[in-house]
């Protein structure tokens, strides 16, 4: 609902608070009634086959980033992937984020950390799980695994540090209705594993046997455009499916059209990846 150029949410927290809770009850209602069969099974014994393994850091130092909220991002972050460790999904079963992390507050350990509300980074309970769910997304991207929803948020929150990764950033979710999920569509178990030490999260996705077919992301013609004073992250994100016995190039899969609003210092965006 809009209210003079205003969504009913924007017009006051108290209004933000309805629609949020009116959100979460929808999805609740509809995951009650829903034929889906969400993974819940839980073991420390590992598969026996590493199918892919990720680690990003997770505290970003820089300008006009409060250390603080940082320190809180990664013990949220070791709060949910505790959650989420060990996490068996069986042949048709569906993972689902917040159905595995559950709620999110501060008697469960949560502290405050940066969140993107209305296109601006505030801080919020929670902040910093989206790092947690990118990491996931990105375990998953590097097998055959259908991703049944998945939503984005800009990829330029924080300037590139070192070598540049294609979906470092991106991944989107908000406690219930933002969610992120896939489905188990092969002909075996699969399994999560999440850690962290003091400043890294690492991921593993374990299957009972090997895949055929492995997957390489690839981004094409990354560059930063300004339009109407503000700067974006351009580019294109590629996922390669690649026969392992043969090497041969099986399919190249557009997965995002890149048009990311920067949300960090300009300053720090590198000249040279400028384009006029």
């Amino acid at each position: 609902m809009l209210f003079k150029n205003k969504n009913f949410c924007d017009i006051n927290p108290f209004f933000w608070t309805i629609s949020t809770y009116k959100c979460i009850l929808v999805r609740k209602a509809r995951d009650l009634f829903s034929k889906e069969n969400f993974s819940k099974t839980k073991q420390t014994q590992k598969l026996s086959n590493l199918v892919y393994e990720y680690s990003t850091v997770m505290i970003k130092k820089g300008k006009e980033i409060d250390p603080r909220t940082q320190e809180n991002k990664a013990v949220n972050i070791k709060v949910a992937s505790s959650k989420i460790n060990g996490i068996i999904i069986r042949p048709g079963e569906t993972f689902s984020f917040w159905k595995t992390v559950g709620s999110v507050n501060k008697r469960k350990g949560y502290k405050d950390g940066r969140v993107l509300k209305s296109n601006k980074l505030v801080t919020g309970t929670g902040g910093g799980l989206c790092n947690l769910a990118n990491a996931v997304n990105n375990l998953v991207l590097h097998t055959p695994l259908q991703i049944v929803e998945f939503h984005k948020h800009s990829d330029a929150l924080a300037c590139d540090i070192g070598h540049r990764v294609p979906m470092a950033n991106g991944t989107s979710v908000n406690y219930n209705y933002i969610d992120y999920r896939f489905k188990n569509n092969t002909d075996q178990n699969i399994q999560i594993l999440l850690w962290c030490d003091d400043t890294k999260l690492y991921g593993e996705l374990r299957s009972e046997r090997d895949f055929p077919l492995r997957y390489e992301l690839i981004e094409e013609d990354h560059h930063f455009e300004k339009n109407d004073d503000k700067y974006y992250r351009i580019s294109k994100i590629y996922r390669n499916t690649i026969d392992k016995e043969t090497e041969n190039l099986l399919n190249k899969e557009l997965i995002w059209d890149n048009h990311s609003q920067v949300m960090f210092d300009y300053n720090l965006i590198p000249k040279e990846e400028i384009k006029q």
